[in-house]
């Protein structure tokens, strides 16, 4: 399965008695320790290429999704505009959308502690509309938004 050493190695850390003038039996704990030491050393390497690998891997698909999103905005630049105007003008309804829904919370914030199903109320009422809305506004933003320009090579 692996090929480096175990990410789990069992250890004994019971206490023993070494005395000063035996020799032998200290240079053996510590060839053991230096062993021990070399396969912590062996798993955190392990670790950190299983670390690279998974970096690479998150990287190589968010890469693949802005591939993407750059085809499809090259491919519709007129409702990519369309979608970064809808996004500005959505935004401030949203604000005042939540401007609204904080106030009522803040004026019913005692019932809401007495009461359960007044609390109830209130998260069925805002809760969906709320939840769609921040929905269609995040699409809107995110196909909306600028190209980033990093990836065009610059002319100098």
């Amino acid at each position: 399965m692996s090929d480096g050493p175990p990410i789990f190695t069992q250890l004994d850390i019971s206490a023993g008695t070494v005395a000063s003038g035996n020799r032998p039996h200290l240079s053996g704990d510590l060839a053991e320790t230096n062993q021990l030491l070399r396969d912590l050393v062996g798993a955190q390497h392990r670790s950190c290429e299983l670390l690279t690998e998974l970096v690479n891997q998150v990287s190589l698909q968010q890469r693949q999704r802005m591939a993407e999103l750059k085809a499809w905005k090259e491919a519709n630049p007129r409702l990519t505009k369309a979608c970064r105007h809808a996004a500005e003008s959505l935004a401030k309804v949203h604000t005042e959308f939540l401007s609204s829904i904080a106030q009522e919370a803040a004026d019913n914030a005692e019932n809401f502690s007495d009461s359960e199903y007044a609390l109830g109320e209130f998260i069925d009422r805002y809760g969906p509309r709320l939840a769609h809305f921040n929905g269609v506004l995040q699409l809107f933003a995110q196909l909306g938004a600028p190209l980033p320009q990093s990836e065009t090579p610059a002319d100098g």
